[in-house]
């Protein structure tokens, strides 16, 4: 057992600790002033935090391994409760994506998909052990894994997490020793895509607007105008992304002060402890703090692509880097969609946003990673 606490990547516990605190502080500013409703949220999130760290903890001490020979099953469980949200699943924000649990606790399959993903991907990619990935037997069947909890979790709607699937897959395959001619393929299919959609978008604009009003999903028509044709867009569609880009660029280097903020307490920015939290830190604390919180995502980044290179195991490199790849694109997509350099969505900035759900799945990450660690070792002997 102490052998397997000596595993530990002690600076990413270390990181992981200044990031709960500057998330504690900063949810704390982000709920002030808001009488019961978000009552004592800075602190759940330590209790979050706190279950999140004997998570990472416990998987020290379980193989990694053990995971992937159940894929099966824990691929069969996913599908299963995103299906199952959609029927008993209680409705938020437009979205029928989540668990009521007792005690007033939130449970959102879609975020547990994204680790149960990487690991049934890893093992799909590690029977090759190497060597070149091919259609037919390797790329055809990840599409279609992949696509499974992609157009479950798009039905409920929820495209944030639906893309960071894609993502996901991307980031894997592309240390998986895929084929130009697949990667050329894939890339002008997606270029080909994305233009056929923007095509089409704007070609019947007006139906797409009138049938997503009547399905009473006018907001993704907003958040898809906006990103598009920002200048056709109307004061209310533009209005979450226009405040947030006037609440950081008034935070200039150093910030308004901790809980000066005024774009939060004024009721102008939507979620500020949540999907907007970075809205608050940029206002609060300039560019000096969103600057110390890139650094501190990158150094976590950092240490886990380390300990992908010292894997014996492919199978454990691959499953560390679709962890990389899931944090590398929340992290772009949450502060891009702030500064307008993204759509909205409905993306959490990682171990800062209050939700218990999306931290302790972030949190169960890092353990899957410090497990793959630890029991190198023991794949060496063998």
């Amino acid at each position: 057992m102490l052998n397997k606490l000596k595993k530990l990547d002690w600076g990413i516990i270390i990181i992981l600790i200044l990031l709960m605190i500057i998330s504690f502080f900063v949810v704390r500013s982000a709920t002030v002033g808001f009488g019961e409703r978000y009552e004592n949220y800075d602190f759940k999130t330590l209790l979050f935090f706190a279950l999140g760290f004997l998570v990472i903890i416990c998987s020290v001490f379980i193989d990694y391994r053990l995971l992937m020979k159940g894929w099966i099953y824990l691929y069969i469980l996913g599908i299963l409760l995103l299906i199952g949200v959609y029927f008993f699943g209680t409705e938020i924000n437009g979205a029928k994506g989540w668990f009521k649990l007792p005690g007033g606790l939130l449970f959102q399959p879609a975020e547990f998909m994204k680790a149960l993903l990487i690991i049934v991907l890893a093992v799909f990619m590690g029977k090759r052990q190497g060597d070149r990935l091919t259609f037919l037997s390797d790329l055809l069947p990840i599409a279609l894994i992949t696509f499974v909890p992609f157009l479950l979790v798009m039905i409920q709607p929820d495209l944030g997490n639906a893309i960071i699937y894609v993502f996901i897959v991307l980031g894997m395959l592309w240390i998986g020793n895929v084929k130009y001619v697949h990667v050329f393929i894939g890339l002008s299919v997606v270029v080909a895509s994305l233009v056929l959609f923007v095509s089409l978008f704007n070609t019947f604009n007006t139906e797409i607007k009138d049938y997503l009003a009547e399905q009473k999903k006018i907001h993704w028509y907003e958040r898809i105008n906006t990103f598009i044709n920002p200048e056709t867009a109307s004061d209310a569609a533009k209005y979450q992304s226009d405040k947030s880009r006037i609440a950081i660029g008034s935070g200039g280097l150093t910030g308004d002060g901790y809980m000066k903020g005024q774009s939060k307490t004024r009721g102008m920015i939507p979620y500020p402890y949540s999907d907007s939290i970075f809205v608050v830190i940029g206002e609060e604390f300039g560019f000096q703090g969103a600057a110390v919180l890139l650094l501190l995502y990158f150094l976590l980044i950092y240490r886990m692509i380390i300990i992908a290179f010292q894997c014996y195991d492919r199978r454990g490199s691959y499953i560390i880097i679709g962890i990389v790849s899931m944090y590398v694109f929340q992290i772009f997509q949450n502060i891009g969609m702030m500064i307008g350099l993204m759509p909205i969505t409905g993306i959490t900035l990682p171990f800062i946003s209050y939700g218990g759900t999306s931290l302790i799945l972030n949190m169960m990450c890092v353990g899957i990673v410090f497990s793959i660690k630890a029991h190198q070792e023991k794949y060496e002997m063998e």
